[in-house]
C-alpha cells in the first residue's frame, strides 16, 4: 500500500502558494504600474529643460532635479502609498471611493467632508484618464524624430491612430491582451534600468543626488522657479494612486515586492542615467530618454514604449470604467450601461458612453497641445489633487479606524499631506499653461454628481409626499380585496415602507392582485462585496406580501435572477418563469419652485433620461417585466 510522504505534499502546497505569488507580483507589474513606469519618457526631460531657461544645464541643476525626483519617489509613492495606505484595505479593495467608504464606516455616519473629498478625487481621476493616454502615446512616438526625422509630421496623426485603435478594442475586452501585459511592461522595466546603467559611468557624480540637500538647496535658490520645477517633477509620480486603486486585484504584497524589487530600482536607474548623460552631453536634453539608447536600437524602444504607453493607457481606461461603476453603486451618477467582456472575470466590463466620451476628450487634447511637452504642463493637477483628498482620508482612517492618538496619526500623516499640498501649489502654477483642461474635466464630474445627488434628493423628497404606507395598504386590502390572480410579482422600490408606485397603478387600472406579492429593495452595502450569507434578507408582512431586501457592493454588478436564487434557501420558491418584475418608469418635467436653478434642473432631467434602464442594469429578463410610466413634476 502506497503511503503518502506528507513532508511532499507540505512541499507542493508550498510552491504552488509561491507560484501564485510570483503571478500576482509579475501580474502587478503588468497592470498597476504602467502609468508611472513610462514616467522617464518625459519627466527628467521636462523638468531640467525648465530649470536651463534655455541656458546651460549645469551639474547643480540635474543633481537638483534628480534629488526632487528620488525623494519624491521615496516620500509620495513609497511612504505614502506603498508602505501606509495599502494598508488600508476595504474589505480588500483599494482607491479614492473605496477609501471615502471606510471612512464614513470608521466615523459611524456619512460625513460631507469625506463625501466631498471622495466626489473630487474620483471626478479628477476621470480627468486624468484622459490625458494619461495622451501624454503617453505621444511621448512614446515621438521617438520616430530621432530614428527617422523624416516621419516628423506623421507624429501626431500616427497617436491619433494608435489612441482610436486602442479605445475601438474596449469593447472586446481586455482579457485576451491583458496577459501579455506583465510581459512587455517586465521587458520595459528591464530595458530602462538598462539603458540607465550604460550611461551612469560618464558622471557618476549623479549619485550623489541620493542626498536630500540637493533638492532642498535647488528650491532655497531658484524660488518661485523652483516651485514651477517641483510641478515637472511630479510628473514623475504620477500613477502612484495607482496602486492603492488596484489593491483588490493583486493584494498589498505582490504590489510591493514588484515596486521594491524591480520597479523603484528600474526608474531610479533610468534617471541616474538621463542624469549622468545630460552632464556629459548637454545637447542630448531634446530628448534624453531616447538618447540612452545606440542609434540602431531606437526604433525598436520606440515600439516598445508604444507597447508600454498603451499598456498604461489600458490601465487608467479600465481604472475610469470600475471607478464609474463604484460611483454609480453609491449613488453619485446615473445608471450607465455595462457590459461584460469576460464570463469569468466580473471586472472585465465595458461602459460604451463612457468610452466615447473618454476617445473625444483624449483626441481633443493631442490636436490641443500636439506634443508632449506641451501637454506636460497640463499634467499633474488632476492627480495631485487626487492624491491630497486620499491624504487627508487617509488621516481619518489612520485616527479613526486603526484607533491611534490623533497626535500620532496627525505626526505620521500631516508630512505628507504637506508634501502633496506643496505639489498641488506647484501645479497650480500651470493653471494657464494648460493645466486648466483636466481641471475642467474635473469641475464638469463634481458637478454632474452634485446635480444628480441634488436632484434625487429633491425627487424623493416630492415623490414621498403623495406615498402611501405599505402597512395602510395591506390592511385596506384585507377588508376589500381585488381579484386575486395566480403567480408572483416582484415590484422594485427604493424604501420598502411605502407602496411602490408601480403597484398602486395595478390595483387602479387592472384591479388585480397576485397571490404573492415581493417588494424588492436593492441596497449598496459600504463594502466593496457582499457574501452570500448578506445578499438577501426576508420578511413576511401578511399571506400575500413579503419584503426582499438584495444587498451589493459598490465594486459588483447588481444581478437580480441570481441573487434571488439565493432566496430559495430561505422559503421562498423562486420561479423565474412565473414571477412578473414591476417597474416604474419616471418622466421627469421641471418646475419653477423645484428648489434647483433652470439650469441645474435640465441637466438633472437630461441625466436621469440618459441613464441606462433599470431592466438592464439589474440584469433582468426583459420577457417578465411590466413597465408603469409616471410624470413626476421637479
Amino acid at each position: 500500500m502506497a503511503v503518502s510522504d506528507p513532508t511532499a505534499e507540505g512541499k507542493d502546497e508550498s510552491s504552488a502558494k509561491t507560484s501564485g505569488f510570483l503571478a500576482l507580483t509579475l501580474g502587478s507589474v503588468g497592470v498597476v504600474f504602467g502609468d508611472i513606469g513610462t514616467s522617464p519618457l518625459y519627466a527628467f526631460r521636462e523638468a531640467v529643460d525648465h530649470a536651463a531657461q534655455e541656458g546651460a544645464v549645469t551639474p547643480a541643476i540635474v543633481l537638483g532635479v534628480l534629488s526632487l525626483i528620488l525623494w519624491s519617489l521615496f516620500i509620495v509613492v513609497t511612504a505614502k502609498y506603498v508602505l501606509l495606505l495599502l494598508r488600508a484595505d476595504n474589505n480588500g479593495e483599494g482607491g479614492t471611493l473605496s477609501l471615502m467608504a471606510l471612512g464614513q464606516r470608521a466615523l459611524g455616519r456619512r460625513s460631507l467632508l469625506l463625501l466631498a473629498l471622495g466626489v473630487v478625487g474620483a471626478s479628477m481621476f476621470i480627468g486624468d484618464s484622459m490625458i494619461t493616454p495622451a501624454i503617453s502615446v505621444l511621448s512614446a512616438v515621438e521617438g520616430l524624430k530621432l530614428a527617422a526625422p523624416g516621419l516628423q509630421d506623421y507624429v501626431v496623426p500616427l497617436t491619433l491612430v494608435i489612441l482610436i485603435m486602442l479605445f475601438a478594442v474596449q469593447s472586446r475586452g481586455t482579457a485576451r491582451v491583458a496577459s501579455a501585459f506583465a510581459p512587455v511592461m517586465a521587458l520595459w522595466f528591464v530595458t530602462i534600468a538598462v539603458l540607465g546603467v550604460l550611461h551612469i559611468h560618464e558622471d557618476p557624480q549623479v549619485l550623489l543626488a541620493v542626498n536630500p540637500w540637493y533638492a532642498i538647496h535647488f528650491l532655497l535658490n531658484h524660488g518661485l522657479l523652483g516651485l514651477v520645477i517641483m510641478g515637472l517633477v511630479f510628473l514623475s509620480v504620477t500613477g502612484g494612486e495607482a496602486l492603492y486603486a488596484d489593491l483588490g486585484h493583486f493584494g498589498r504584497k505582490p504590489i510591493q515586492v514588484a515596486w521594491f524589487c524591480l520597479v523603484l530600482p528600474s526608474l531610479l536607474l533610468n534617471y541616474f542615467g538621463q542624469g549622468a548623460l545630460i552632464l556629459a552631453h548637454p545637447e542630448a536634453i531634446e530628448n534624453t530618454f531616447y538618447r540612452l539608447a545606440p542609434a540602431p536600437l531606437i526604433l525598436p524602444l520606440v515600439i516598445l514604449a508604444t507597447a508600454a504607453t498603451v499598456i498604461a493607457s489600458q490601465a487608467v481606461i479600465t481604472g475610469a470604467y470600475s471607478l464609474i461603476r463604484q460611483a454609480v453603486q453609491l449613488g453619485l451618477l446615473p445608471r450607465f450601461e455595462v457590459r461584460y467582456t469576460s464570463e469569468t472575470h466580473a471586472g472585465q466590463i465595458y461602459l460604451p458612453r463612457v468610452n466615447l466620451l473618454l476617445l473625444i476628450g483624449v483626441l481633443l487634447l493631442v490636436l490641443l497641445f500636439r506634443t508632449s511637452s506641451g501637454l506636460a504642463s497640463a499634467y499633474g493637477i488632476a492627480v495631485s489633487t487626487t492624491m491630497v483628498a486620499d491624504g487627508i482620508m487617509g488621516f481619518v482612517v489612520v485616527w479613526k479606524l486603526w484607533n491611534w492618538h490623533p497626535a500620532a496619526a496627525a505626526a505620521l500623516v500631516v508630512p505628507l499631506v504637506v508634501v502633496d499640498m506643496m505639489f498641488f501649489s506647484a501645479n497650480l502654477l500651470k493653471l494657464f499653461d494648460g493645466a486648466w483642461v483636466p481641471l475642467l474635466f474635473g469641475i464638469a464630474m463634481v458637478v454632474l454628481i452634485w446635480t444628480w445627488r441634488r436632484g434625487v434628493a429633491i425627487l424623493i423628497k416630492k415623490t414621498r409626499r403623495t406615498e402611501v404606507p405599505l402597512l395602510d395598504l395591506i390592511q385596506s386590502l384585507e377588508k376589500r380585496p381585488p381579484h386575486i390572480v395566480k403567480g408572483t410579482a416582484v415590484f422594485l422600490t427604493s424604501d420598502p415602507n411605502f407602496v411602490p408606485t408601480a403597484l398602486l397603478h395595478n390595483l387602479k387600472h387592472n384591479k388585480v392582485l397576485h397571490e404573492h406579492n415581493v417588494i424588492l429593495t436593492i441596497e449598496t452595502a459600504q463594502t466593496p462585496r457582499v457574501g452570500p450569507a448578506e445578499r438577501v434578507r426576508m420578511e413576511n408582512i401578511s399571506e400575500k406580501f413579503s419584503t426582499v431586501s438584495l444587498r451589493f457592493g459598490f465594486m459588483e454588478s447588481p444581478n437580480v435572477p441570481k441573487a434571488l436564487a439565493i432566496a430559495r434557501k430561505l422559503g421562498w420558491q423562486f420561479d423565474i418563469m412565473s414571477t412578473s418584475f414591476f417597474v416604474s418608469r419616471r418622466s421627469l418635467k421641471a418646475s419653477a419652485q423645484s428648489g434647483m436653478p433652470a439650469w441645474q434642473d435640465k441637466l438633472f432631467i437630461a441625466l436621469s433620461r440618459s441613464a441606462n434602464d433599470a431592466i438592464d442594469y439589474f440584469q433582468i429578463p426583459t420577457g417578465r417585466v411590466v413597465e408603469v410610466g409616471t410624470q413626476v413634476i421637479i
